[in-house]
């Protein structure tokens, strides 16, 4: 997509988000994010997260303490439509679409 395709989903209610997931083994807990994600409008979030949902639901749970609690945490986000990084995606566009090129000779 070009940057005013972008800008124009994003005018439309269009979002990066990420889904979180947990996964434990024995006494050891990770919670990482998923790839970036562009929800179009009508893309569905629920759908997008649920196997980043799935993975925390099986791996999660097994790490004392932060595995319970990092679990429930990714779910919440998760079944809530992902974390919402929109404006950290288009400031960091903005930042490096305005810089300078570099050219080696």
């Amino acid at each position: 997509m070009t940057a005013a395709e972008v800008n124009f989903e994003l005018d439309l209610g269009a979002k990066f988000v990420v889904f979180p997931y947990c996964v434990s083994v024995l006494i050891y807990s990770f919670k990482r994010p998923s790839r970036i994600y562009f929800l179009k409008r009508d893309d569905n979030a629920l759908l997008k997260g649920m196997p980043f949902s799935l993975i925390s639901i099986l791996f999660g749970w097994w790490g004392i303490p932060w595995g319970p609690i990092w679990t429930i945490e990714t779910l919440i986000i998760n079944f809530s439509g992902g974390k919402n990084i929109t404006p950290e995606i288009v400031t960091s566009l903005n930042t490096t679409s305005t810089m300078p090129s570099v050219i080696s000779v």
